[in-house]
């Protein structure tokens, strides 16, 4: 089965080159396709147009219509080719290596894959104390909103695969809010959710885009969610 690892990405042009090198090196053998949806306006896109010229597992979306994380995300599942498809961020916090740990947990049988950062083997060290504080609060408001997914131990995790089929409809996402994976969850079909131990890493370069604004959508994302049924009746699994 193909795997599609979609990677929105905002000035991030010291950190394409090794994310790239670091997915090729996890997912040897395996059928994939790496797709930059790209909103920067430094040198990102010129990098990975570099990248581009050697390696064809490389794709690219350079278009600031779809500005805001979501957005892109959602942009790259509509240019997705995979049965499978990931979602990671550019920044090399979240540790390309465990891309082939997902990959196999799909292919066992699982339907969606969440490296959590709060089950054992897991960690953020990669945050300050303050986005500890903010993360903490994001996941606390997340299950008092949307008591169907209150087991998930990382709800507000941008690291995530699942398969393509189980979504319901690309046309039903909504494009706002912090979190897409929550958009994911609550509007696919799913039976089994397997969680695997997560290091969040420090970032290697670049700025984070953690902004008062991006909390403020993410209530608003959380106050739409709700008015979804989850009615998936599912198995958490945790490694």
């Amino acid at each position: 089965m193909k795997l599609s690892v979609v990677c929105p990405a905002y000035n991030e042009q010291d950190n394409v080159e090794p994310l790239v090198t670091k997915i090729e090196e996890a997912l040897k053998g395996i059928d994939h396709e790496i797709i930059f949806v790209d909103v920067s306006n430094d040198d990102t896109v010129k990098n990975i147009e570099k990248i581009m010229a050697a390696n064809k597992n490389v794709r690219l979306e350079h278009d600031l219509k779809y500005k805001g994380l979501s957005r892109q995300v959602i942009r790259g599942f509509e240019l997705a080719k995979g049965d499978i498809i990931a979602v990671m961020d550019s920044d090399l916090q979240h540790p390309p290596y465990l891309l082939k740990t997902m990959y196999e947990e799909i292919i066992n049988g699982a339907d969606f894959v969440i490296p959590s950062r709060f089950i054992k083997g897991g960690s953020d060290g990669g945050l300050n104390i303050y986005r500890k504080l903010v993360s903490y609060v994001a996941r606390l408001i997340g299950k008092i909103y949307l008591p169907s997914l209150r087991k998930i131990s990382d709800l507000s995790s941008g690291y995530f695969m699942f398969k393509k089929e189980n979504l319901y409809d690309i046309n039903i996402l909504n494009p706002i809010g912090w979190k897409i994976m929550l958009e994911v969850l609550m509007k696919s079909k799913y039976t089994k959710i397997v969680e695997i131990p997560h290091k969040f890493d420090t970032r290697n370069s670049g700025v984070s885009k953690m902004s008062k604004k991006v909390m403020l959508e993410y209530l608003k994302q959380l106050k739409q969610l709700r008015k979804y049924k989850n009615k998936n009746k599912y198995k958490l699994i945790r490694k």
